[in-house]
């Protein structure tokens, strides 16, 4: 059969659109792309841009597998670019495992991701596999959790995450005996067994993906592969309440799933461990792919909480948990009188320290699911971890991305643990061998590693309402928790700038400014290291990126987004803690001289305002030199 072509290699070109057209199985594509070619062919100029833009290339495939706007045409996502992604990655388990091959199959409720999870099934099972789908619309951590459960060989989920609305993603993950096969490392294997794929798998993947012919070319079985009812959701519920973490004391929580697919499963995790005084937000609750009440479906923009806000006033909320629509990300929001909203939401990187600290205090005290006591942990040398590692019994460690704050390494040290940095995304944290916790600065948290390779939104969130709610038993709060760890470890503080950008040529420009003439100081302080991440630093692989280091220990990366028309600025400033102390004790003064009294002195506090400053400070600066 001849090869379809995916993309025009000199301008417009009629032949190669009635070639795709000839080959789409989807007549609702096909005929979008017969009239837009028609009006092509008349002349029309936006019709010739579209096409070009539609046959730029085939959609790129990736460590983030695919990610695009629905749509006709090979720079989109549709049924014909899915269908050879799923040969692609058939022909790859083939090469490497053999026939009998086992892919598990999810999606979530955006527009068309069922089918797309049919059509890979049915690829699957033609190419001699075993295809195992989940019932539709539930969470990515599902998928991850079922490839490991059922110790596949790969995992599909379809989700385009917190993407907008007429976007949809193809996600790969692979299980231990593809990465044998691949893997020259035994090691690099099993630690990245059940999470998603990394080079050199996506790179093998995707030269299967070219290899496809056409779609026509791809046998399609009409039946013949595996339905999972929810059984598989009750044995992910059984794992979290396997946790160790259960309701302290009663805690008002409001819960949203911002339209998406995490609302049953998060309330039926939260209920089974004792939370029973769970306000869902009624207009977000069930699955709505055109996601009506936010602008985007995402907790970091702003606007998404505030129908959360306002039911947490109504009820009294102490706890606010915000699942984005896959149900890998969460974000929590606490009580603060002094905003508008009656709210505040944490960063990220608060809630990855909040984690962190918690699960080291109860590794420590014997109390953590792993079972690793404190009576069997000790500070150890380096030759020590080797042989620990050598010996299947390493060291418990904790990992965030290295665009993640420093904090969580400062708290994991003052611990006795060992802490690492990786590239950005879970593709890598969950690859740490002897992982406990893992997280990134964008709402992804890994709190049980052993079971689900990724970040899981619900079981973090479990965990963190049993801190939250073991700190209301003991009379303290998120904010204390927060003072405390602070007060011994510094205080790390972060914000983040994005550059959301329709020419994305404008970010490598930008990139290209920033390597070329990188600015000399950062609110005020002079900037003593610039480190070119794309040639690898401390270790890691090479990555788009640069990182700024200033003599005042103030922090800029600087990145293009892997999965949004971005460019991202991650900025981080640090007071150590005798800053702190002496902050809190100036701050008392100066209460005690104007006559009044406190009985408490929060150092973070005191000190919150000069640290936003200088972030603040920073943030202006980026925006001048960029001047995007």
């Amino acid at each position: 059969m001849t090869e379809v072509a995916d993309h025009f290699t000199n301008g417009f070109d009629a032949d190669i659109v009635e070639a795709w057209i000839a080959d789409d199985p989807d007549e609702k594509t096909a005929n979008t792309l017969k009239s837009i070619l028609g009006a092509a062919k008349a002349g029309d100029a936006a019709a010739i841009a579209d096409l070009e833009d539609r046959f730029a290339g085939p959609l790129a495939f990736g460590t983030a597998g695919l990610r695009g706007e629905i749509a006709a045409g090979p720079n989109r996502m549709n049924r014909a670019v899915v269908i050879r992604a799923a040969a692609g990655l058939s022909r790859f388990l083939l090469n490497t495992v053999g026939e009998g091959f086992t892919v598990v199959i999810g999606c979530d409720a955006r527009y068309m991701s069922s089918d797309f999870a049919t059509d890979t099934a049915a690829v699957v099972t033609a190419a001699g596999g075993t295809a195992i789908q989940l019932p539709d619309q539930l969470p990515t951590p599902l998928l991850a959790f079922a490839l490991s459960h059922l110790q596949a060989d790969a995992g599909v989920m379809v989700t385009a995450s917190h993407n907008p609305p007429a976007d949809n993603g193809y996600k790969v993950y692979l299980g231990q005996r593809p990465l044998q096969a691949i893997e020259s490392d035994p090691s690099a294997a099993e630690a990245g067994a059940g999470a998603q794929i990394v080079s050199p798998a996506d790179a093998l993947i995707a030269e299967q993906i070219s290899a496809v012919e056409s779609v026509a070319s791809v046998p399609r079985a009409g039946s013949g592969w595996e339905h999972l009812d929810e059984t598989i959701v009750e044995t992910y519920l059984a794992r979290i309440g396997s946790l160790d973490v259960r309701s302290s004391a009663d805690l008002t929580i409001v819960h949203t799933s911002l339209h998406g697919v995490g609302a049953t499963v998060a309330e039926a995790a939260l209920a089974r461990t004792g939370f029973t005084n769970v306000h869902p937000v009624p207009s977000q609750q069930a699955p709505d792919p055109d996601f009506p009440t936010v602008t985007f479906p995402n907790p970091e923009e702003a606007g998404a909480l505030d129908e959360s806000y306002a039911l947490a006033r109504e009820v009294g909320a102490e706890l606010i948990i915000a699942n984005d629509p896959d149900a890998d990300r969460f974000s929590a929001a606490i009580p603060d009188a002094s905003l508008a909203a009656g709210y505040r939401q944490l960063s990220g990187d608060e809630v990855g320290l909040l984690l962190g600290e918690d699960i080291a205090t109860r590794l420590t005290q014997g109390t953590h699911h792993s079972k690793q006591a404190a009576s069997s942990h000790s500070v150890t040398t380096e030759d020590e971890e080797v042989a620990a590692d050598s010996a299947g019994t390493a060291s418990p460690v904790f990992a965030n991305s290295i665009v993640s704050s420093r904090g969580l390494a400062a708290a994991a040290r003052s611990h006795g643990f060992t802490a690492t940095n990786t590239l950005t995304g879970f593709k890598w944290i969950s690859r740490v061998p002897g992982l406990v916790f893992g997280y990134e600065e964008a709402l992804g948290y890994c709190v049980d590693p052993t079971a689900v390779r990724d970040k899981d939104g619900i079981s973090a969130a479990v965990t963190f309402a049993a801190l939250a709610s073991r700190l209301k038993e003991a009379g303290s709060s998120i904010d204390a928790e927060l003072d405390r760890i602070r007060s011994r470890d510094g205080y790390f503080a972060t914000a983040p700038l994005s550059f959301r950008l329709d020419d994305v040529t404008l970010i490598a420009g930008a990139m290209s400014k920033l390597r070329d003439n990188p600015p000399a100081t950062l609110a005020g302080s002079r900037v003593t290291q610039v480190h070119d991440l794309s040639q690898g630093d401390d270790g890691l692989p090479p990555t788009d990126g640069i990182l700024l280091l200033s003599e005042a220990n103030s922090r800029v990366i600087v990145r293009p987004s892997g999965t949004e028309p971005k460019l991202k600025c991650y900025l981080e400033v640090v007071a150590d803690p005798e800053g702190l102390a002496a902050a809190a004790a100036a701050d008392q003064r100066a209460v005690a001289a104007a006559g009044l009294r406190v009985t408490t002195a929060s150092a973070s506090a005191a000190l919150q305002p000069a640290l936003k400053e200088r972030l603040t400070s920073i943030s202006t600066e980026l925006k001048t030199f960029f001047g995007l």
